[in-house]
Parts: structure tokens; sequence; C-alpha cells
């Protein structure tokens, strides 16, 4: 009866996530906060027309932040669901195949920006609650849902609302369905992410820049001292010398290491394809899987100093500067993680030059234990619809507000999505599979059932 429901209504979902998906909600571009805005009262009024007695819109330092709950069951359990209304920019839009704000369905896929990230993801559990709804007559478990408006640029103003309301938000689990899975024919659920912290490291070395003719040999070269300093924070060998990451890595589970070693989704093959490379670089003595979503890694993402422009200026410059980010193991603090950079940086730095590490930002990762007993239900309900065990995977991204889930509201945090890998999130002609869509409102619905139960 659940999947006929949905079944039956489908056609009426895709109607309503056309609706939603045709306010360009760009958090980005201050042209489109109105949009931003317009987007939030979507949700909003689709959450009373579901039955909501309770939905506010709350005004933040940032954009809003919409709360509904639906909490009508007295010692049954209570379901959190967190979602963002904001999507990415557009561009470049000659590359869309069709207006990238006009659902449009090719191949049994839904073309638009936010047609995954995040309004089709959240439409899987909208889609879940209207079936049991229409089924039960109401919801069979308590329900909460957050939803915010900034994710695209930071989700600056989230934390600061899940502390502030803590007692509101309190439940026993949250569903975030803004993930991915390895495949159709794979499916697997989110298990962890990593944390991040970026910095930008100035090096100076004279007073002004200088002639290298009448200076070459004797100066301070910035430049050549942070090419010196990052290669000593990273070797060759892809190993981070920085003994504080080394030490926060999680052990990995016997379902990992037997899915790794079958590599049954042609992950490692994969990377290449996706990056069109050779050879994959890094620590080689562990797994892509470990790389990709377990160990942390050291990037740098720019380096800016001395003369540039076009034609010649044999300057040595005064001062340099790298951006530089690390990804933490799941589960690691971002502190710890800044203060062993400094703390290497200050080891590694070679002598003679003046330095400052600012920090851009940073956040935790998390992680979800595999066997704790929500994420068993949501297992059994992917495995029902899927007919497939779903696998454990870790996703090397950072979702920070995941993180502050996790260690306020101390409830475990399923990572249960539905996207796949070639979606071309934050791209031109981002897509959602209809049949991912329809499996995962199964999926949900099966899952909500089972923790009502």
């Amino acid at each position: 009866m659940l999947a006929t429901t949905i079944d039956s209504q489908f056609d009426q979902r895709l109607k309503e996530l056309a609706e939603w998906i045709a306010i360009p909600s760009i958090s980005a571009l201050p042209q489109h906060r109105a949009d931003v805005y317009r987007a939030g009262e979507w949700a909003a009024s689709y959450l009373r027309n579901l039955g909501f007695p309770t939905v506010e819109f709350t005004e933040t330092e940032g954009l809003p932040v919409i709360y509904a709950e639906h909490c009508p069951h007295a010692g049954k359990p209570t379901v959190l669901f967190y979602g963002h209304v904001d999507v990415q920019p557009a561009d470049p839009l000659e590359l869309w195949q069709s207006p990238p704000f006009e659902a449009t369905i090719r191949d049994g896929k839904l073309f638009a920006r936010g047609a995954n990230d995040d309004k089709g993801q959240c439409m899987v559990w909208l889609g879940a609650l209207q079936a049991l709804k229409t089924i039960h007559g109401e919801l069979p478990v308590n329900v909460k849902v957050v939803l915010e408006s900034e994710e695209e640029i930071g989700g600056h103003s989230i934390e600061a609302y899940v502390k502030a309301h803590a007692e509101r938000l309190k439940c026993d689990a949250v569903i975030v369905c803004d993930t991915s899975m390895y495949s159709p024919q794979h499916p697997s659920i989110c298990t962890s992410l990593r944390g991040i912290v970026y910095t930008e490291v100035e090096v100076k070395g004279g007073k002004t820049d200088m002639h290298s003719g009448h200076y070459g040999g004797v100066a301070p070269n910035p430049l050549h001292a942070l090419t010196l300093l990052i290669s000593r924070l990273k070797g060759e060998d892809g190993h981070i010398n920085i003994p504080e990451l080394q030490a926060a890595i999680p052990a990995v589970t016997d379902d990992e290491k037997a899915f790794w070693a079958a590599d049954p989704v042609n992950f490692n093959a994969g990377l290449y394809e996706e990056m069109a490379v050779t050879q994959l670089y890094g620590e080689n003595e562990h797994s892509p899987y470990a790389r990709t979503g377990l160990r942390p890694t050291l990037e740098v993402h720019g380096i800016v100093g001395g003369f540039m422009g076009e034609g010649s200026k044999t300057v040595i410059p005064a001062e340099a500067k790298a951006k530089i980010s690390l990804r933490l193991p799941p589960g690691m603090a971002p502190q710890p993680a800044l203060d062993g950079l400094k703390k290497a940086i200050e080891q590694h730095m070679p002598k003679g030059y003046a330095h400052t590490v600012k920090t851009l930002g940073m956040g935790a990762g998390m992680n979800t234990d595999w066997n704790n007993p929500y994420m068993l239900k949501a297992r059994k309900a992917m495995a029902t619809v899927y007919g497939k065990e779903p696998a454990p995977m870790r996703m090397g991204g950072s979702v920070p507000v995941c993180a502050v889930f996790d260690s306020v509201l101390k409830s475990p945090v399923l990572l249960v999505g539905f996207g796949l890998p070639d979606d071309d999130l934050h791209a031109p002609n981002e897509k959602y599979s209809l049949d991912q869509l329809k499996k995962g409102m199964n999926t949900m619905a099966l899952l909500l059932q089972a923790i009502a139960e």
C-alpha cells in the first residue's frame, strides 16, 4: 500500500517540486535575497498545508530559518529533518541545456538548479510524510523540521540557531537528505563527514621588494620559503607532518574493510576517469576510499607574491601568501587541528622569516555509529526498497551543521541521501534521478514507520 500511495501521488510531488525550484533562491547573490525569503515562505506554507500546527519563520543576523513541529504522540520517538532552501548560482548559463529554474525531465531525470541540492532531496521526506498521512490519517511519529537559508554560503546562522534552541530541537534522531550514494546498484548510507580548517599563511622577508641582481643570493625570498614550508608540511609521499591529525583518525569497521577490498562500484578506477589523470597521489599505502573520506588532507589552494604581470620584472618579493586547508578526520574538533597546524608551521618555517596564520573558517566533522538502533532501521528500510543491504560510505566533504547537531542535540545524525555521483551539484545541468527520488520516498516512509513502531 505504501509504494502504491507514493506512486499515485508522485506526479503531484513533481509539480510541487517544480514550483519550489522556480524560485531562484541564490543566497550568494544579494539581488536574490527576496527569492531566498520566497523559497522559505513556500516551504513554510507547504508544511502548514501538510498539517504542522507550529510553523515559524525566524529572522537571523543573515537569512531566515524555518522551524516546524508536529508532535502529537506522547511517548513516541521524535525525528528532526534538516534541509536548506537556498541554491547555488546557475552560471555559466550558456552551458545549461534547459533553463536552470524550469524543472525539465529528460531520460528519467529532473534537470534544474536545486533539483538535487537540496530541494529535490527535501522532497524525499516531504513526499514520505504526505504518503504516511494519506495512509494513517496523521503522521505516525513526532516530526520536527528545521530549514536554513545559508547552507550554500557557509551556514553561519544555523549554528547559532541550533545552540539557542537546543531544548526545542531535542529529538531521538536527526535525518539529513543532502548526501549521495555510490550507485543505484550499490546503495549506501553516509556514516561520517570530515571537518575543515581553512587558513591563509603570510610570510615576510625584507622590508620591500628587491632587485634580484643587487640582492639575489643573499636576500630572503618569501615565495621560496612558502614552497619549502609546504613541502615540509606534506611530503611527496602524501604524509602530513602534523601529529595531531594522525592521532585522530578513527578505526575502520569490518564492513568497510570488506567493501573497500571488494570495490564493487569500481571506485578506484572511477577516480582516474573523473579527474582525467594517470596517477593517484597521496598516501598510496592507504585505500582511495580512506584517503577521500577518512584520512586527513592538506591542500594548497593558491599562492600569491611577487610579479605575475605581462613581461618581466626581476623582483624578490617582500611577502607572499598561501591559502592552505586541512580536511580533518571525522569527529576531530577543529581547534586542536588548527593548533597543530600552527605548531607545525613554526617548526618547519625556514629561519629568518616572519609569518602569520589567519583563520578563514573551520568546522567539525562527525561520525555516526553504523550499528546504532536508528541506523539499523535505516539500513533495513533501504535494503527493502533496493533489494540489497546498503554499504557504509564516508564522505570527504564537510557539513558543519551536522557536527553541531551531533554535539548539541546528542542525537544520532542519519545522512540518508539519494543523490548520485554524476548529478552535477553546483554545476550546469544539475539533475536528480526520478527513480532515486521515488525510491527515496519509499525508503524514508519505511524508516519512519519503523521508528514509530
